[in-house]
């Protein structure tokens, strides 16, 4: 079954860099866009970046130019480099991969999977 393992939270300065790593398994990496997303207490979850299988990347405003998301199909891996950090960066970050599924009549279904989250925290 499909694992992502993230790794690479903690505490931060704000301006500072933190870089998160995700290992995924049980999935061609290769042939997924994969993901990070965000939610801070009491706010909905937001997509922070996403990497197609192709390597066209997307962000949301509040991290464009700040953050970098990059993948290595080699090592079935996919990181988030934040740099500039700042206190509104706290939250739990997950790694969100994107699978899909061939179904009745050749209906293709889009499925998410997602990682335990590890914990960002920007100090001011």
């Amino acid at each position: 079954q499909v694992q992502l393992v993230e790794s690479g939270g903690g505490l931060a300065q704000a301006g500072g860099s933190l870089r998160l790593s995700c290992a995924a398994s049980g999935f061609t990496f290769s042939d997924n866009a994969m993901g990070w997303y965000r939610q801070a207490p009491w706010k909905q979850g937001e997509l922070v970046a996403r990497i197609s299988s192709s390597g066209r990347t997307k962000y949301a405003d509040s991290v464009k130019g700040r953050f970098t998301i990059s993948r290595d199909n080699a090592e079935n891996t996919v990181y988030l480099q934040m740099d500039s950090l700042k206190p509104e960066d706290t939250a739990v970050y997950y790694c969100n991969a994107e699978t899909t599924t061939t179904q009745f009549m050749g209906v293709i279904t889009t499925l998410n999977h997602w990682g335990q989250g590890t914990q960002v925290t920007v100090s001011s």
